[in-house]
């Protein structure tokens, strides 16, 4: 089926979702912006049967078909709408659509607390780059938000539950890469929590990847809790023999410590393997590693150079404005 979005035009296999053709669209063309592929929040490839909660990826379908060439009424998911031959989508190029994305941010932050400057998310949050992209500067919201107390929901993951968005991921990590699943959604409607089985404690040897699929600071690693920004630190890959895994990840150091170990990512923001718990979290010393080299990590939110692209040139402009300033003096 051919599909066009944002004015690309790409051939997908029937049964491709509009966001999975906007993806192939990027990789496969380096000249298309990357932004034309939708945010997302809660879909995440590798995980079957996720996507369809947060609709930060709704896009609107200027023409349904060849067969059929009447719009959609209203934005659809774009993980969840599959393209039909001759489909016509508009992303960024719609003002309705960035709208209503300003509209799906603002909800996503009514009960989300600033947590920003001490948060240990803060750096790679995918809620802060939709947040700095598509949210508003001031919040409209002048009710009690809900809180929660932090959990410890396990040896080594600690659970704050103010800043969740419920996603579900966490639940689909442990449901579709573990044996047992403690966790899952307590309650209905803004009541709801993740929680564990009667306070039960994760204990599994991939429950370590409920932090990498995590898009906000909800589910935190408790041996890095906050030793350092992530931006101070330097990630490289590495490998181990592992048993368990394929003992293939990221390591970021500082100096010759290694603060932390996490999956490697692609460019979506999605873990390329499943690592275990014993790489993650018990592996914190250089020795036990082959170092390959430095990884490219695209620094995005706040420590982003597409976002701060003009700042040398402000620098430079307020350090001429300063040196005029002091030759009048």
């Amino acid at each position: 089926a051919k599909v066009t979005i944002d004015g690309h035009t790409i051939e997908v296999p029937d049964g491709t979702t509009i966001l999975q053709a906007a993806r192939m669209l990027v990789d496969k063309n380096a000249e298309v912006d990357a932004k034309i592929a939708p945010p997302t929040m809660c879909y995440y490839s590798k995980l079957k049967t996720s996507g369809g909660y947060c609709r930060t990826c709704i896009v609107k379908v200027a023409k349904g078909s060849e067969k059929d060439p009447r719009p959609m009424p209203k934005p659809v998911a774009s993980c969840r709408t599959t393209v039909m031959d001759g489909m016509e989508v508009v992303n960024v190029t719609s003002p309705e659509v960035l709208e209503a994305r300003k509209g799906v941010v603002e909800f996503l932050l009514i009960n989300h607390p600033l947590d920003c400057p001490i948060c240990d998310q803060a750096g790679e949050c995918h809620l802060q780059d939709l947040g700095y992209e598509h949210g508003l500067a001031k919040t409209r919201y002048d009710f009690s938000r809900r809180t929660f107390n932090l959990i410890d929901i396990g040896p080594y993951i600690k659970l704050h539950m103010t800043r969740c968005i419920m996603c579900f991921r966490c639940i689909k990590v442990a449901d579709q890469i573990t044996n047992n699943r403690y966790q899952g959604m307590l309650f209905r409607g803004d009541a709801s929590e993740i929680s564990t089985y009667i306070e039960k404690a994760i204990d599994n040897d991939f429950s370590g990847n409920v932090i990498d699929v995590c898009p906000v600071g909800a589910l935190t690693d408790r041996t890095f809790r906050f030793k350092s920004r992530v931006w101070f630190t330097k990630p490289m890959d590495a490998h181990r023999n592992c048993t368990k895994c394929s003992g293939k990840v990221a390591l970021w150091l500082k100096g010759n410590d290694v603060l932390r170990v996490t999956t490697r990512k692609d460019k979506w923001g999605e873990a390329e393997e499943w690592i275990c718990n014993e790489c993650r979290f018990e592996k914190k010393d250089v020795k036990d590693w082959t170092i390959e080299g430095p990884r490219h990590i695209d620094r995005h939110s706040v420590i982003s150079a597409n976002h701060y692209e003009n700042l040398a040139s402000l620098k430079l402009d307020i350090g001429k404005q300063q040196k005029a300033l002091s030759t009048k003096k």
